[in-house]
């Protein structure tokens, strides 16, 4: 018997879970204290639903901010709904658990990042499976991280800069 445990996809299927949990605690009740996310997904997932003039705008990953103005928050099994404000234009959002690249939330310097042995530059291919047989990274400082994200132009839209 050659088989082995595949803990890579073991370890996305309990992360997705976890932040499915946190995702439909804040849309009964709304975020906590200074909780905030940070998320980043892959726009050109299957399932995932966007504006056309947003895919168009990030053609490969964006980084969506769920902080203080945000509408529709509904969740699900494969992933969440939400709407939200950009530049006083409220967009409907889809996200499946499997685009996601990243889930940080700064205020309690938590973090998981997504990576796939694709994204490693791993060739072996046949060994891959349900999404590409992700490896999940911890992060230690979440808020730098999340800070890095934000430097980089056209990655993060920050609600934060239409506050008055």
């Amino acid at each position: 018997m050659s088989q082995s445990i595949d803990y890579g996809n073991l370890m996305h299927r309990a992360m997705r879970g976890l932040i499915q949990q946190v995702l439909e605690k804040v849309a009964k009740g709304g975020l906590p204290g200074a909780h905030h996310f940070l998320i980043t997904f892959d726009t050109m997932h299957p399932d995932a639903e966007i504006a056309d003039w947003l895919s168009d705008r990030y053609p490969d990953e964006m980084t969506i901010v769920i902080q203080h103005w945000f509408d529709n928050l509904e969740v699900t099994d494969e992933g969440f709904s939400i709407t939200l404000n950009f530049g006083d234009n409220p967009e409907p959002l889809y996200i499946p658990y499997g685009a996601i690249k990243a889930f940080v939330d700064p205020s309690v310097e938590f973090g998981l990042r997504f990576e796939t042995r694709e994204d490693e530059g791993d060739d072996d291919e046949d060994d891959l499976d349900d999404d590409e047989a992700p490896m999940v990274e911890m992060a230690e400082d979440a808020e730098d991280e999340a800070d890095g994200k934000a430097r980089k132009p056209a990655e993060v839209v920050s609600l934060d800069r239409f506050r008055k």
